[in-house]
């Protein structure tokens, strides 16, 4: 797999890889080399063992059994699978529950939450980092140089289960400790959070709990200071594990999972200490939890979103600094969604394509043989638990058998357009929306979703990132917009579209000293004077693109002249010399013309897409997926190297340049 640089290089280099998650200690022995060979036979190439196993790798304190895992690695290698090997910190055994109790992570009364699932520890545990820092040497050291263990994998979803966020009295203690650091003085401290409201000042550092359990609405920026605080215990707590991996590892990559619409804790901070980052894709799951309306979910029930894997490929290959796995791929049915819809046919094989076009080195599928016990019995993989191959299996060996007949895959460029996203924004946001439904996440998407269904490609980035080579640049809600960052985005040559709320707070959690919307300012001569919350029953109209304003609309002073108006006279969009504000939540129909009108000033061409096809370039070549339930004809030109004039329902097409 081609890098830019020598981060675990050697271990995993060449063409895009198909792997499959492994549970070998779940399986009779006498079946693990029978499940390899089908494994190479179906193109598989990589395989993640180990990141649930404490229990069997160490079922009492010292007394290590590594015969059952020696011998899983050993029949893996000897069918010529690659191996990316977790380690089991998601789900510390019962004994060592029993032994240190305080490793419980516990909930907002402060009430440890118990054994019996997973994700059952605390990241401010000095214990449990301890004991994680034991059991990740112990593997390291014995599989550490072995030839077929590729790469490391750190635990398993960091922060499932509403478990970035803990109140016990181990991240008590934490918190002041990291109030302290940050301010230095208490005095400083009741500076930035505002305390002389509702007199809330403090006296020492040692008077601050966790602001959970209160009567109300707790200070915003005592809430936004835990969610970084929670946030740094995530980054501390993988750090440990790299620094273990790489001194008995070296050469090898480390990823961690992350997750879908997740924004807990800070991901940029975590891939910091990573050499790529991967993710788990599960389109149909989260079509039921995202921010999508009713004819959303009922158009895309067994495809998902268009926009979701599209989204997360982009997000996790800036995450990972350009590289990017997908380590779970859904296969069919999953067993923890309101309701588990079974993909369309084809679609695994769209997801799988997908994953690649936008950069993917590996793309593993979740997982190899369904599980016929336990909380995911209902969850689907490659095998029945009989051992039958389901319909995932057959759309594994067409995308293999195709990925054997293209041409060798190009390496993927930057794109032309770039959106910024944070985590700190989704914190603001989700700590006081002001509108019911206010999500920066939702916008993020939202906006996304606009510039792929006119056909352009896009890079996530992070605000500071260097934007400068990008034509257009994209901030659909940062609320906290850095002055140097904000002056680099005024030097920049490309045009720029912002959305509402941009710039509309301080790091402290306060309004900027001129007002909203703060920086943004001196980007675009633009005030917020006043903000109209419009609940379900008060969109606003814009009749002239067909579209309408939802859930939040600023009132805009200066000497800016709107752009657009909505039906009620109210200002909708204003812009001047390629520079495009958005003072609201537009429809997409609005969306997509400012869009439009912000691509041509960037002097980019757009190609609207038929409803529910997307397309993604990789040097080359043009990916395009129809995500739709009815076919749709191809929307590009030029030599076809996979697929027809019209792809039908979850089909796929591969069209190189002219």
């Amino acid at each position: 797999m081609a890098t830019n640089d020598d981060r675990g290089a050697a271990s995993l280099d060449g063409a895009p890889l198909l792997g499959v998650c492994y549970y070998p200690e779940h399986w009779p022995e006498a079946w693990w080399p029978e499940d390899a060979a089908r494994m190479v036979d179906m193109g598989i190439g990589v395989v993640r063992i180990g990141e649930f196993a404490w229990s069997r790798i160490e079922p009492r304190r010292g007394a290590f059994d590594w015969a059952w895992l020696d011998w899983a690695i050993a029949v893996l290698a000897d069918a010529g699978l690659r191996i990316v090997l977790g380690t089991p910190t998601a789900c510390p055994p019962k004994w060592l529950v029993d032994e240190l109790p305080e490793i419980l992570p516990a909930d907002r009364h402060g009430r440890p939450r118990r054994f019996g699932s997973r994700r059952h520890y605390c990241f401010s545990s000095p214990a449990y980092r301890r004991e994680a820092h034991r059991i990740v040497s112990a593997m390291a050291q014995r599989y550490g140089d072995h030839p077929a263990v590729v790469a490391w994998q750190t635990d398993n979803e960091f922060g499932c289960h509403d478990t970035v966020e803990s109140h016990s009295p181990a991240a008590v203690a934490g918190f002041r400790r990291w109030l302290r650091d940050r301010y230095g003085s208490v005095a400083a401290l009741n500076e930035a959070w505002g305390t002389v409201f509702w007199s809330q000042s403090y006296g020492d550092f040692d008077e601050v709990d966790l602001p959970a359990a209160t009567v109300t609405e707790a200070n915003p920026a005592h809430r936004l200071d835990f969610r970084r605080y929670s946030s740094d215990q995530v980054a501390a707590f993988n750090a440990g594990q790299t620094a273990v991996l790489r001194a008995a590892s070296p050469g090898r990559p480390i990823t961690h999972n992350f997750m879908g619409l997740f924004t807990d804790f800070d991901h940029f901070a975590v891939g910091r200490d990573l050499d790529v980052a991967s993710w788990d894709s599960y389109p149909l799951g989260f079509l039921q939890q995202g921010p999508y309306g009713a004819g959303e979910r009922a158009a895309y029930r067994r495809q998902g979103h268009p926009d979701f894997a599209g989204f997360h490929h982009d997000l996790y290959r800036r995450v990972g600094r350009g590289r990017l796995w997908v380590m779970e791929q859904q296969p069919g049915p999953v067993n923890w969604a309101t309701h588990n819809a079974a993909p369309l046919p084809g679609m695994v094989r769209l997801w799988l394509w997908e994953a690649i076009a936008h950069g993917a080195e590996l793309t593993s599928i979740f997982r190899w043989r369904r599980a016929p016990f336990g909380q995911e019995q209902m969850h689907a993989a490659l095998l029945t638990t009989d051992g039958r191959e389901d319909r995932a299996a057959g759309e594994l060996r067409r995308v293999r058998d195709e990925l054997a007949g293209l041409p060798a895959m190009p390496a993927t460029r930057p794109a032309r357009v770039a959106l910024a996203f944070d985590y700190p924004s989704c914190w603001i946001t989700g700590i006081q929306p002001q509108s019911a439904g206010f999500s920066a996440l939702a916008t993020a998407l939202s906006y996304y979703g606009a510039l792929r269904r006119v056909g352009l490609d896009v890079d996530l980035v992070a605000p500071g990132d260097d934007v400068s080579g990008y034509a257009l640049l994209v901030l659909p809600c940062l609320p906290v917009l850095c002055e140097d960052w904000a002056a680099h985005l005024d030097r920049c040559a490309g045009a720029l579209l912002i959305g509402a709320r941009t710039g509309s707070k301080t790091a402290d959690f306060q309004v900027p000293a001129g007002g909203e919307p703060g920086p943004v300012a001196g980007l675009l001569p633009v005030r917020v004077a006043r903000v109209d919350a419009l609940d379900a029953d008060a969109a606003v109209t814009v009749s002239a693109v067909g579209g309408h304003v939802h859930t939040w609309l600023e009132e805009v002073e200066g000497p800016l002249a709107p752009r657009l108006c909505a039906d009620d006279g109210r200002g909708v969009w204003y812009a001047r010399d390629g520079r495009h504000y958005l003072p609201g939540c537009p429809s997409d129909e609005l969306l997509d013309a400012v869009v439009t009108a912000a691509a041509a000033d960037a002097g980019l061409t757009v190609r609207p897409m038929p409803e529910g096809v997307r397309l993604r370039r990789r040097g080359g070549l043009t990916f395009v997926f129809n995500y739709a339930a009815e076919p749709r004809p191809l929307p590009v030109a030029g030599r076809l190297l996979m697929g027809g004039s019209e792809l039908a329902p979850g089909d796929v097409a591969v069209v190189a340049d002219a």
